[in-house]
């Protein structure tokens, strides 16, 4: 008999096979795992800078809003004090006390405005070393703003706006931005320019707030009591310390001309794009031109992860470069973290991972040749039952289990799995229904808003002395636009039309109410009252009472009398109409108010005469605001070019203006989701007895 072979170990050839295997797969588990946790903390590191720009760009919005704030809540007092030229500066000297931010204030009056001050006079105040405020009088021959560039224009304009950056006269070394504003006389005409400054040197001293490699907040001036140059010297010793790889922030307008920077001597001196221009990355003019357009992002890869580029390489490394614009004017602002410090913790913490995977896979390794047989069973037993509940049997029995350990752990997790299921499911079932059943409702809500609209065209076949065409497209299922109509016949007066056209702040379900509201209160009250002006004021005060949601409708109002062409209209905050006639204009509206904004409005009326064949095209900014897929507007001026190709035709009429601007329109949006209700109305007079050149009047013929 032949000696019996070494009988080798069936426990440990299978624990040798499992952690051949679990060699195997765990190898390319870590592999993702490690890219998982370097991708998580990239994302993490990537939202916290995000964060911090958001909240750097609202510290700036907030001082540049609180700065132009404290300008126009002097305005009216100002001008009610243009009688008295020496109450002025007590103004200015309060405008600058009230706001610490101010750097100083002016108010530059017109040449020889008042005559006994001489040709200049310019009540000025401002804040000195000492943080006190003082107050003189600018204005000379050597000191000549009548004819500075920022006064031309300013007067110009007309409207309040911020500059551009510049230096004092005589200062440069520290940086200003001022906000002007237009100062009006009783007559409403522009007597001088009110201009509020602010030092930029202030923001450059804060925006270096960021922080270092080893995560330490940095934040040099808390109280902005010390100096510029004070700060620079700052800046420079704790990038010594050790802040060499820190994140910083800066900001340029919309030339590229930086408005703040940690490096002073950069402000108002040096253009972004110049500095682009030395490095052979292009990514950077790319990031710059996305600033000076507005937009807010980042560069990165397709995936979402930033991506660097070398215009800031000050520590040696390439640099993400987060961007976002300032609210209320034309900057940018800009956080700049070197790429070692998104991706240095990010590559530490997975190798980390690697480590503990491999620690874990030995201990495995030792402790599952033990265990392997004792949890193999109700193992298989608890999968069997979970296939069951993945089939969608979800009350299938699960295993019991006999000790209180991990496995009875899972046991009782995969049960609670189970109800969790069943409920989900039951509210699943709830929830599409009730779904279906909202969407329903505002099919009907839909259908019943476009029933209250005038839907038949012509509407008075019957009558040849007038044309009208309209239509309204709703952005959503309701919409808060309005169009109506109706002629009124009286034997004293003869047949009159009145006609309005409104667009109610806000969409949806609540602006429909209002809109339903405002058609039924103009149908109601210009039954009874002729004058537009009175419709429009009973309409406000309708809307005032009990609008707690603060909401408001703007409307233009108007009575045609079809006999004469005599068109009294009154025009509450509406885009002024197109009158189309043998030339293309707009009919001049006054500046009155929205209704529903406050109680006890007056409304002025105002009176045109058409002629025969005029048309008026009403519209609502869905029309001139309509936004492409890159957020241009169609704008009034495509507007004036469909209307003035229809007239060089010769063969316009209500409907093919309608139709040809709604086509413009579509054509000029694209695949764009539609942002505003779209609503239009065209109205054509065309009295008996008179000779005008129309395409449909040549049929008639």
């Amino acid at each position: 008999m032949g000696k019996k072979g070494k009988i080798h170990s069936f426990s440990r050839r299978l624990t040798r096979w499992i952690a051949f295997t679990q060699l195997i797969v765990m190898g390319l588990a870590s592999y993702a795992i490690y890219t998982f946790a370097k991708s998580f903390v990239m994302m993490e590191e990537n939202d916290l800078y995000k964060s911090y720009l958001v909240n750097t760009s609202v510290r700036v919005s907030k001082i540049l809003n609180g700065v132009s704030a404290g300008a126009e809540n002097h305005v009216s007092e100002i001008e009610a004090n243009l009688s008295r030229p020496d109450r002025i500066g007590d103004i200015m000297q309060q405008v600058v006390a009230q706001n610490p931010y101010i750097r100083s204030c002016g108010l530059s009056f017109i040449a020889n405005y008042y005559p006994q001050k001489g040709r200049w006079f310019c009540p000025y105040a401002y804040r000195d070393t000492t943080a006190k405020v003082r107050r003189q009088v600018l204005g000379s021959s050597r000191h000549d703003y009548l004819k500075a560039d920022w006064f031309v224009e300013a007067l110009k304009a007309d409207s309040s706006y911020w500059s551009k950056p510049f230096f004092e006269h005589g200062d440069s070394v520290n940086p200003q931005v001022s906000y002007l504003v237009p100062i009006h006389n009783a007559q409403g005409v522009t007597v001088g320019i009110l201009g509020v400054d602010l030092s930029l040197d202030w923001f450059s001293k804060r925006l270096v707030n960021g922080f270092n490699l080893l995560g330490d907040s940095i934040e040099t001036s808390v109280d902005g009591s010390e100096s510029t140059e004070d700060f620079a010297r700052g800046y420079q010793a704790g990038l010594s310390r050790g802040w060499r790889i820190v994140s910083t922030s800066f900001i340029i307008d919309d030339g590229g001309t930086f408005l703040a920077h940690p490096d002073t001597s950069l402000v108002l001196r040096q253009n972004y794009f110049e500095l682009a221009k030395t490095t052979k990355d292009t990514i950077d003019d790319y990031v710059g031109r996305q600033m000076v357009a507005g937009r807010k992002g980042m560069y990165c890869d397709p995936l979402g992860k930033p991506k660097s580029f070398d215009l800031f390489d000050d520590s040696g490394m390439s640099a993400y470069v987060y961007y976002a614009p300032v609210e209320n004017t034309n900057w940018s602002l800009a956080l700049v973290v070197p790429w070692l410090m998104i991706d240095g913790i990010g590559m530490a913490l997975g190798v980390a991972m690697l480590l503990l995977i491999a620690l874990a896979m030995l201990v495995v390794r030792i402790v599952g040749s033990i265990i392997i047989r004792q949890v193999t069973k109700p193992l298989r037993q608890l999968a069997d039952s979970v296939n069951e509940v993945a089939r969608g049997n979800f009350n299938a029995p699960l295993p019991k289990s006999k000790h209180n350990d991990e496995i009875r752990v899972l046991r009782d997790s995969f049960e609670d799995m189970q109800h969790s299921l069943t409920t989900y499911m039951e509210e699943l079932r709830a929830t599409t229904a009730e779904k279906a059943s909202i969407e329903n409702e505002l099919k009907i809500a839909h259908d019943i808003q476009m029933s209250m609209l005038p839907k038949t065209f012509p509407p008075y076949p019957e009558r040849s002395d007038i044309d009208i065409f309209g239509s309204l497209t709703p952005a959503k299922d309701v919409g808060g636009d309005l169009f109506d109509f109706y002629i009124m016949h009286s034997p004293e007066r003869g047949d009159r039309l009145c006609f309005c056209i409104g667009d109610v702040s806000g969409k949806g379900v609540p602006a429909s109410l209002v809109m339903a509201t405002t058609r039924s209160l103009f149908r109601n009250i210009s039954a009874h009252v002729s004058d537009p002006g009175n419709i429009v004021r009973v309409i406000n005060e309708a809307q005032v009472e009990g609008n707690e949601a603060a909401m408001f409708v703007t409307l233009f109002v108007g009575i045609l009398d079809l006999a004469d062409g005599r068109l009294l209209y009154c025009n509450a905050g509406h885009n002024p109409p197109l009158l189309i006639g043998k030339q293309l204009s707009y009919l001049p509206c006054d500046p009155n108010l929205p209704a529903g904004l406050m109680p006890e409005i007056d409304f002025t009326v105002q009176e045109t005469v058409l002629q025969p064949g005029d048309i008026i095209f009403l519209y609502t900014d869905g029309l001139n605001e309509a936004e492409d897929a890159a957020q241009a507007q169609f704008g009034e001026e495509r507007m004036e070019q469909v209307a003035s190709r229809l007239m060089a035709e010769g063969t316009r009429s209500t409907k093919t203006v309608v139709e040809r601007m709604t086509e413009a329109v579509k054509g000029f949006v694209g695949d764009a989701e539609q942002s505003d209700d779209l609503t239009m109305l065209a109205i054509e007079w065309r009295p008996l007895g008179c000779a005008y050149s129309d395409s449909r009047s040549e049929k008639s013929k």
